[in-house]
């Protein structure tokens, strides 16, 4: 991808908020939420990830820009 052309330039960083974690990039503008719930009750009836699941999840998305860059 030449330089210049990302519409949704880099770094792309995790945030951590209530209940999600939000992938973003350098301009601030959001690229995934991932919401979780750690009350396994309320979880399952709302079909949450857990806090790990979501964090792994979002860290991984943040890394696909550097995956294609790489391809």
């Amino acid at each position: 991808m030449p330089e210049g052309t990302c519409r949704f330039p880099p770094p792309w960083i995790v945030e951590e908020h209530t209940e999600s974690f939000i992938v973003c990039d350098a301009n601030g503008q959001a690229l995934g939420y991932f919401y979780y719930d750690d009350e396994p009750q309320r979880r399952s009836a709302i079909n949450r990830l857990t806090r790990d699941e979501a964090r792994r999840m979002a860290a991984n998305f943040a890394k696909l820009l550097e995956l294609v860059r790489w391809s």
